[in-house]
């Protein structure tokens, strides 16, 4: 089992940028995909991105595309979002995951991620 903790949630005016992290423990954290889901108030869970235990490989859900970017640093266990150019309707709680997308092994517990207009 993988244990992952995200951060660098918060609150960013509209066209602001926030980068999140998911630190993660528990096995070998280079040999498994990653990525992030993110959940608005009264909506289901949405996939983000993903990517691929290299970090050679990325896939990104149409709404963010061009505006947020996965990576990762195998070194410190960690996988990055950077969102830039955010918007309101990127309000959400944001979850980190571990899995071969589409499907999820293990969450983490959500970092809080508010646009405000």
């Amino acid at each position: 089992q993988v244990q992952l903790v995200e951060s660098g949630g918060g609150l960013v005016q509209a066209g602001g940028s926030l980068r999140l992290s998911c630190a993660a423990s528990g096995r070998t954290f280079s040999s498994y995909g990653m990525g992030w889901f993110r959940q608005a108030p009264g909506k289901e869970r949405e996939f983000v991105a993903t990517i691929s235990w290299s970090g050679r490989s990325t896939y990104y859900a149409d709404s963010v595309k061009g505006r947020f970017t996965i990576s990762r640093d195998n070194a410190k266990n960690t996988v990055y979002l950077q969102m830039n150019s955010l918007k309101p309707e990127d309000t959400a709680v944001y979850y980190c995951f571990e899995g071969s997308y589409p499907r999820v092994d293990s969450w983490g517990q959500g970092t809080q991620v508010t646009v405000s207009s």
